[in-house]
C-alpha cells in the first residue's frame, strides 16, 4: 500500500478539557484536514463534548470516567484509519508535529513516538523519574527507549489493535504498547518534540502513578522478556547463598539453613523464568497471526 493510500485517524482522550479543546481543534483541523478526528470524552463534566460538536468533531462518550487507557482502547476500536495518531487533548502536543510522525512512519516503522526534550517536562522530578523509567525499560527490552511515557505517537492500526487487551485502563498505555511493539520485533522510532506546558491541572499524580508505572514495567518485562528479569534475580540469590555459605563455614564450620534457602530460591526463580519464557512464546505465537 502506498503512502498516498494510507488513511489517518487522530484519537484524543479527553477529561474536562473544554478550554484547551477550543484552542486546539481549529489548529488540528488546519494541520490535518483529511484526517478522521475522534475525541473520546471520558465522562467529562464540563462542555468538552459540546465544543467538539461545534467544531464538527466526532465524539465518543463514556458514561463515566474509565481512565486514559480505556479511552485509548475505545478510540482505537472505533478508528477507521490505517494509521492512528494518539495525542493529548490538553494542548501539549503541536498539531504541526503530526506530519513529522507520519513522515518517519513512512520510512518503514510501525510506531513513531514523539520524545519530549528535557525542557518539556513539567518539573525536574518528572524529568528524573522519566529518565529512570526509560533506563529500566531499555534494560527489559534490550532496546533504547527515549521516552517511555509520551502519549504522542503514530502507530499502524493493524498492529496496535492486536495489543488492546494488554493495555491497562490508566495512564500507562504508552509504557505497555511500546514494550509490546519491541517484544514483537515491530520497529519503533523516536522524533524529538517540544511539548508545551499544559493549561490547567495535570491528571497524573507523580508518586501514585510513578509507582504504578514502575510496577507495570516489571510486569511487562516479566511477560515480554522474562529472563532479563528472572536470570539476574536468580543469580543474585545464588551469590547471596555462596556468601552466606562461606560466612557460616568460616564462623561455625557448618552449612546453614539460610544458605540452603537462598540456593533453593535461586533455583526456583530460574525455573520460573524458563516457564515464563515458554508462556511468552505461546502468547506471541497467537499475536503474530495476521
Amino acid at each position: 500500500m502506498t503512502k498516498q493510500q494510507l488513511t489517518v485517524s487522530i484519537v484524543m482522550p479527553c477529561l474536562n478539557e473544554a478550554e484547551n479543546l477550543e484552542k486546539l481543534l481549529p489548529k488540528l483541523k488546519e494541520a490535518q484536514p483529511n484526517a478522521e478526528i475522534l475525541v473520546i470524552n471520558d465522562g467529562s463534566t464540563d462542555a468538552s463534548a459540546d465544543i467538539c460538536l461545534e467544531h464538527g468533531i466526532n465524539v465518543i462518550s463514556h458514561p463515566e470516567s474509565l481512565g486514559n487507557g480505556a479511552s485509548i482502547k475505545t478510540g482505537a476500536r472505533n478508528a477507521s484509519g490505517d494509521i492512528i495518531i494518539f495525542m493529548d487533548s490538553d494542548g501539549q502536543h503541536a498539531p504541526e508535529d503530526i506530519q513529522r510522525l507520519l513522515d518517519k512512519l513512512a520510512e518503514g516503522y510501525d510506531m513513531v513516538v514523539g520524545a519530549r526534550e528535557a525542557s518539556s517536562h513539567a518539573s525536574r522530578k518528572r524529568l528524573i523519574g522519566n529518565t529512570i523509567f526509560n533506563k529500566l525499560a531499555s534494560f527489559m527490552t534490550g532496546q533504547k527507549i527515549e521516552d517511555l511515557t509520551s502519549g504522542f505517537r503514530a502507530v499502524r492500526a493493524k498492529h496496535f489493535k492486536k495489543f488492546l487487551y494488554l493495555l491497562p485502563n490508566g495512564f500507562s498505555y504508552p509504557t505497555t504498547s511500546t514494550m509490546a511493539f519491541f517484544r514483537s520485533a515491530l520497529p519503533v522510532a523516536y522524533i524529538p518534540i517540544q511539548a508545551a506546558k499544559r493549561e490547567g491541572k495535570s491528571k497524573i499524580k507523580l508518586l501514585k502513578d510513578g509507582l504504578r508505572f514502575f510496577v507495570i514495567i516489571l510486569k511487562i518485562g516479566a511477560l515480554f522478556s522474562p529472563m532479563r528479569l528472572f536470570l539476574p534475580t536468580s543469580a543474585l540469590f545464588f551469590l547471596l547463598g555462596i556468601i552466606n555459605h562461606i560466612d557460616s563455614y568460616v564462623s561455625s564450620g557448618k552449612f546453614s539453613n539460610g544458605s540452603l534457602l537462598l540456593y533453593v530460591a535461586s533455583v526456583f526463580i530460574f525455573l520460573m523464568g524458563i516457564l515464563s519464557e515458554q508462556i511468552s512464546s505461546l502468547h506471541y505465537r497467537n499475536t503474530d497471526k495476521e
